[in-house]
């Protein structure tokens, strides 16, 4: 590098055309490069304002190149210089680095910005929400895997910038056989959530706000990520699955093709039950209630016992949720009914008092007819034989 002094009378004297050599060029482009960063800092807060997907997607833009031209500005500027070669690609090489670093930033933005943009025109707050809910599973499970992509390519061709890794990807590259074969065994369960995924977004076999049941436990899917799924249980804990879970292994999910359901309560209840006023009643329980959806509603004998019936009342709701509900409130207004109205339909143990000293009735049967007794094996005991008649 040239030396920046010169001597005047033995005394080091700065020399001003090296100076200003360096500090021109440097100079024009950091001030160019404040200037467009400054007016597109400016214009990202403006266009903030704006309810559009234009707006969004150049809201995304802006910040990335505001940082990146400055950067490309200053490289030129460095070539300009009389600065030694070696140290030249020393700066260039970390200004490459950073304008990579900016590109896969600006990728990775605008992928997030039609993500929003999709899922802002297709929300999920209203009565029928099937179709929304497939297009955000896919955008936000696609947008994951892209915005994934898109960083690990950025790494790895800033990586490649230096020399050293450019070696140790050669070498890879010459066994490729036994680095393809280790690399699959170790990075098997993130390339399967990655196969998971896309199969997830494009099949469907799950949606956010799905409700399903997995390992036993009842909830909603919340949260789908490019790993893993997370699944909102009915009393706010949160269960974590991979997403090639969802893939390998069988699970209920009750608003595959629509959110309604049917819901049932069971009675047990007397013989004696009219099951008429029964259904009557069932019928007006469910017309005043604004949860049933006005599809289903039945009472059916289902089961008999020895000494009580079962009843099943079968009624249907909107979704799984007021289901729920409508059982419950179903169950609980029929008992008061039936406890208010019919007491004697509620099952009751009957048991058969003896009077103390009463002999207990004895069969009745005409004479010279014998009627055999019981050999008693029900209670474990056997008859006993008679001795043998004398010789």
């Amino acid at each position: 590098m040239p030396d920046p002094h010169f001597l005047i009378a033995g005394v080091p004297v700065p020399d001003w055309r090296l100076a200003a050599a360096y500090a021109i060029p440097i100079g024009a482009a950091l001030l160019l490069g404040l200037l467009v960063h400054y007016v597109l800092r400016r214009y990202a807060r403006r266009i903030a304002q704006k309810d559009s997907s234009r707006a969004r997607v150049a809201h995304a833009v802006i910040l990335p190149l505001a940082f990146a031209l400055p950067l490309v500005f200053l490289g030129q500027a460095l070539r300009a210089v009389p600065m030694p070669e070696e140290h030249l690609q020393t700066w260039l090489h970390f200004l490459r680095l950073a304008v990579f670093g900016c590109v896969t930033w600006l990728l990775v933005r605008i992928v997030g910005a039609v993500e929003a943009s999709i899922l802002r025109h297709n929300p999920m707050e209203v009565a029928d929400n099937l179709h929304a809910r497939r297009i955000q599973t896919q955008t936000r499970v696609l947008s994951r895997v892209v915005q994934g992509g898109i960083i690990l390519l950025g790494a790895a061709l800033a990586l490649m910038t230096f020399p050293a890794v450019r070696q140790v990807g050669a070498t890879l590259l010459a066994s490729a056989g036994i680095a393809g074969l280790v690399a699959g065994i170790a990075a098997r369960p993130v390339f399967g959530n990655l196969i998971a995924g896309l199969q997830i977004a494009l099949a469907q076999p799950i949606r956010l706000d799905d409700v399903v049941i997995v390992e036993g436990e009842w909830g909603r899917i919340e949260e789908i990520t490019s790993t893993y799924v997370v699944v909102r249980i009915w009393d706010e804990r949160r269960m974590v699955v991979p997403l090639s879970w969802f893939i390998e292994n069988p699970f209920q999910n009750w608003t595959r093709r629509t959110a309604q359901m049917l819901g049932t309560a069971f009675l047990w209840l007397d013989y004696r039950t009219p099951m008429d006023e029964v259904r009557a009643e069932l019928e007006r329980i469910c017309k005043e209630d604004p949860r049933w959806d006005g599809r289903v509603c039945i009472a059916q004998v289902t089961e008999t016992a020895e000494h009580v019936m079962q009843v099943r009342l079968l009624v249907s709701a909107r979704d799984s949720g007021e289901a729920f509900d409508l059982r419950c409130a179903v169950r609980e207004r029929m008992i008061d009914f039936l406890a208010r109205h019919h007491p004697y339909a509620l099952p009751r143990l009957r048991a058969q008092i003896d009077v103390a000293g009463e002999e207990p009735m004895r069969r009745r049967h005409d004479a010279g007819t014998e009627v055999p007794d019981s050999p008693r094996a029900e209670d474990g005991e056997m008859p006993i034989a008679p001795p043998p008649p004398p010789a």
